[in-house]
């Protein structure tokens, strides 16, 4: 599902117009990379959390050459979905196998 599909899905749920929808997807979405972004949690009850992680300086491998590459520190986003969500999709695969 792309971003457009969700923009479809939602202004067909709520009655605006696409280019509203698409409006308010670009501003919650900027709203959390931006919140992510400056080291804030987002937590949405129901859906998830979103936050920032670290990873260790380490040294890599350049699969190509072989040669050694160091990794400095550095953060990732991470997604952590709530226990409801899980409940869900797991119900959700359950039951697409089952057919």
């Amino acid at each position: 599902m792309t971003k457009a599909d969700i923009v479809s899905e939602v202004a067909k749920a709520t009655g605006l117009t696409k280019i509203e929808t698409k409006t308010v997807v670009d501003g919650v979405l900027s709203t959390i990379i931006a919140a992510v972004s400056s080291g804030k949690r987002i937590e949405l009850r129901g859906f998830g959390v979103f936050k920032h992680k670290g990873r260790k300086p380490r040294m890599a491998r350049n699969p190509k050459t072989g040669e050694a590459v160091p990794l400095e520190k550095r953060f990732v986003p991470v997604f952590k979905p709530s226990p409801d969500f899980l409940k869900k999709v797991n119900e959700s695969i359950k039951k697409q196998n089952e057919e």
